[in-house]
């Protein structure tokens, strides 16, 4: 005969265990915890007489002891790095942003790790110590490159992880999710040639950088395929400084440029200065165009035309690739690769035209 249930009294103060919950609800603590992971198991009555004493006595269940007894921590793990200041792009602060919100939504929560320098060893051995003394279920990656050292860690030591980028190396088993930068800098390199430019210079990244072989690749189609010489190109660091300088040069040229694809808001930021220092207007004399769609972009006048990356969709398909990945999903893991929207804005539209006399 199934015990009876207790009198009801004042809920008792402080924190309420599942014993008493069985207690008041005169059930077995089997059968509260059944109400609370695997309801079907219970006659409809026994269930909702259940529920009704949790949410009277205000019970929550211990989350850290279920991660012991589930072996999972609900903890996913993101390496952090300090913005700089010769950026315009925030992206991975709103990358961070968007991580963490899809990680709550789906009962998770975000751990930062911190690494000293830049390299791949030393975050590496972040990643091992933060493994020593928390139970993280999962990892994300961010900025991928060719033999990646982080991947052969994370997979030797069975940690499940997904990564903001591509395989560079085409390796098919890596679950990742990524943005075409190439379909981006082709759009904006057809947006203006549209305009009637045909001196369209690319200012992108040093070779060694994939992302940056990819954006620079979508200008050398898009002039391709119009019949557009691609001789004015310059590869350089992500700073302010460079971008002018190769603006400077790229401006220099016996044909100079009339219009020029960054691959990055500060690289584009640093043209618009250097067309400030030659008297020459954005959009109406030279096209300037970046990539990222930062905050600056809006705000400089006139206003920087750029590719604006879905920030959010990045971070909901990378917690689901995730989450298959911890469940042991059979399927074949997640390749996601999103389309970059033209943000057009005055930097490379030629304004409204004076009238000849």
């Amino acid at each position: 005969m199934s015990p009876q249930p207790t009198s009801r009294g004042p809920v008792p103060h402080g924190h309420v265990t599942l014993s008493q919950v069985a207690q008041r609800a005169g059930v077995s603590a089997q059968s509260v915890s059944n109400a609370l992971n695997n309801p079907d198991r219970l006659a409809p009555a026994t269930l909702e007489r259940i529920l009704a004493t949790v949410a009277e006595l205000g019970y929550e269940p211990n989350l850290s002891a279920r991660a012991l007894r589930n072996r999972s921590s609900h903890l996913i793990a993101f390496k952090v790095r300090p913005s700089r200041p010769d950026k315009a792009s925030l992206l991975m602060d709103e990358f961070l942003y968007a991580l963490n919100r899809s990680a709550v939504a789906a009962g998770y929560h975000l751990i930062l790790c911190h690494a000293e320098g830049d390299g791949s060893a030393e975050e590496i051995k972040a990643y091992r110590n933060l493994l020593k003394k928390t139970p993280v279920d999962a990892f994300v990656l961010a900025e991928t490159h060719r033999n990646d050292d982080r991947v052969a860690a994370l997979r030797s030591w069975g940690v499940p992880f997904a990564t903001f980028g591509r395989s560079w190396d085409g390796d098919d088993s890596l679950a990742w999710v990524d943005v075409d930068g190439r379909a981006g800098t082709r759009a904006a390199t057809e947006h203006v040639a549209a305009q009637g430019h045909q001196r369209i210079g690319h200012i992108g990244w040093p070779a060694e950088s994939e992302i940056g072989q990819e954006r620079r690749a979508g200008w050398r189609e898009a002039c391709g395929d119009r019949g557009l010489r691609t001789d004015l190109e310059a590869a350089v660091l992500d700073t302010l400084e460079d971008g002018r300088q190769a603006a400077h040069r790229m401006l220099d040229a016996p044909q100079p440029a009339t219009a020029l694809v960054c691959a990055s808001d500060t690289l584009a930021l640093g043209v618009l200065r250097a067309l400030h220092e030659r008297g020459l207007r954005p959009g109406a004399e030279v096209a300037v165009t970046g990539f990222d769609d930062s905050p600056t972009a809006a705000l400089v006048s006139p206003g920087l035309t750029t590719l604006r990356q879905p920030i959010d969709v990045v971070g909901r398909q990378l917690i689901q690739a995730v989450e298959n990945l911890i469940a042991g999903d059979p399927r074949e893991p997640q390749h996601v690769l999103l389309q970059p929207e033209l943000i057009v804005r005055g930097s490379s539209l030629p304004g409204p035209r004076t009238p000849t006399p």
